[in-house]
C-alpha cells in the first residue's frame, strides 16, 4: 500500500528570524514519522527579507520542501489559498502559521484523527500566550464572534488544522475573494474532529499581523458570515421611526390641549438632527462594506499571482 501523502501548507512573510527553527522542526517531524509521505509547501507572500532565499535553499537540500513565490504581498488568506491549490493532489493537507505558536509536533494527532474518519480536523486552543491589548482583542473577538454570525463556528480555532482530500477539493472550489478560513472550513461540513492544544509564544521575531490586519480579518469574517449589521440597521430605523411618531403625537397633543407655550428648543432640534444623521451615516457605511465586497467579487480577479521562474538576461 502506498503511504498517505500529507502536505503541510504554510504562508510566510518576512519570517527570516523564525524560518530556521520552523524548517528544523518540520524536518524532525517528517523523519520521526516515516509512515507518511510528507511534503511542505511554503508560500512566500512577497517577503522583503531573506525568507524566499532560505526556503529555496531548504528545498534544494531536501525535496520534501517546496517554495511557491507570489509576485507581491497579497495577504495571508491569499497566500494560504495558493498553498492549498498547490497541494491539491495530496491525501490530506495540514495548514499552519509559520511563527511556531502552533507546534508542528501535534500534527500526528491530526493525521490520527483523519485516519479515524475525520475529513476536517480543527486545532482548538485550550490556552494562548498572548498578553496585553492583543490578548484582550482576541478574547473579545472569540467571545462575540460566535454570537454575531449566522453559521456556527468553533471558537478559539484558527488556521491550524487538517483538510482531507474531499474537504480540500471543496474548499479550493469556493470562489469568494474575501476569505475567512475558519468560517469556510466549518461551512463546508464533512465529518469533523477537534484536537485541543496550548498555543505557544512566537518562536522568534515580531508578529507580522498588525492590529489593522487583524481588525480587517475580523471584519471579513463578520461580513462574510453574518447579516446582523443589516438587520441592526432595520431595527434601529424602526425604533427611531416609532420614537419620532410617538414624539410627534406627544407634542401635537400638548399643542391641542394648549399645554405647550414655550418655543421649540434649539438644543433638542440639533441633538435629534445629529443623532439621526449619525445613524444614517453608520447605515451608509455598513451598506458600503457589503457593497465593496460585492464589487470585489464581481471583478473576478485572481486571489494571487505566482511569481514566474527567474529568467536570464534578454538579448
Amino acid at each position: 500500500m502506498p503511504l498517505p501523502a500529507i502536505t503541510v501548507v504554510t504562508p510566510v512573510f518576512n519570517e527570516e528570524a523564525v524560518l530556521p527553527e520552523l524548517l528544523s522542526r518540520l524536518t524532525a517531524l517528517f523523519d520521526a514519522h516515516p509512515d507518511c509521505a510528507w511534503h511542505a509547501v511554503l508560500v512566500d507572500d512577497g517577503s522583503r527579507d531573506r525568507t524566499a532565499e532560505l526556503v529555496r535553499a531548504a528545498a534544494a537540500r531536501d525535496p520534501r520542501f517546496e517554495l511557491v513565490e507570489l509576485s507581491r504581498n497579497f495577504g495571508f488568506q491569499s497566500a494560504l489559498s495558493a498553498g492549498l491549490a498547490r497541494a491539491a493532489g495530496a491525501d490530506a493537507v495540514v495548514t499552519m502559521d509559520a511563527d511556531l505558536q502552533d507546534p508542528p509536533e501535534i500534527i500526528p494527532e491530526f493525521v490520527a484523527a483523519w485516519r479515524g474518519g475525520a475529513e476536517v480536523v480543527r486545532a482548538v486552543r485550550r490556552s494562548r500566550s498572548e498578553k496585553g491589548l492583543r490578548r484582550v482583542g482576541f478574547d473579545i473577538f472569540h467571545a462575540l464572534f460566535g454570537k454575531l454570525i449566522d453559521y456556527p463556528i468553533e471558537p478559539n480555532t484558527g488556521t491550524f488544522g487538517l483538510l482531507g482530500r474531499d474537504a480540500l477539493a471543496t474548499f479550493n472550489s469556493l470562489p469568494e475573494h474575501h476569505r475567512f478560513f475558519p468560517g469556510l472550513r466549518s461551512w463546508i461540513g464533512f465529518p469533523t474532529a477537534d484536537v485541543p492544544y496550548d498555543r505557544k509564544e512566537r518562536a522568534a521575531g515580531q508578529p507580522q499581523q498588525t492590529f489593522h490586519h487583524l481588525l480587517r480579518y475580523a471584519l471579513d469574517g463578520l461580513f462574510s458570515f453574518s447579516r446582523l449589521p443589516l438587520r441592526l440597521l432595520t431595527f434601529t430605523g424602526v425604533i427611531i421611526a416609532n420614537a419620532g411618531f410617538a414624539a410627534a403625537i406627544f407634542y401635537a397633543m400638548r399643542r391641542i390641549l394648549d399645554l405647550e407655550t414655550a418655543p421649540t428648543g434649539y438644543t433638542t432640534l440639533v441633538t435629534l438632527l445629529l443623532f439621526i444623521g449619525g445613524v444614517q451615516l453608520i447605515g451608509i457605511g455598513v451598506l458600503g462594506e457589503y457593497l465593496g465586497r460585492i464589487y470585489d467579487e464581481v471583478k473576478r480577479r485572481p486571489h494571487y499571482i505566482v511569481k514566474p521562474p527567474a529568467r536570464g538576461p534578454r538579448a
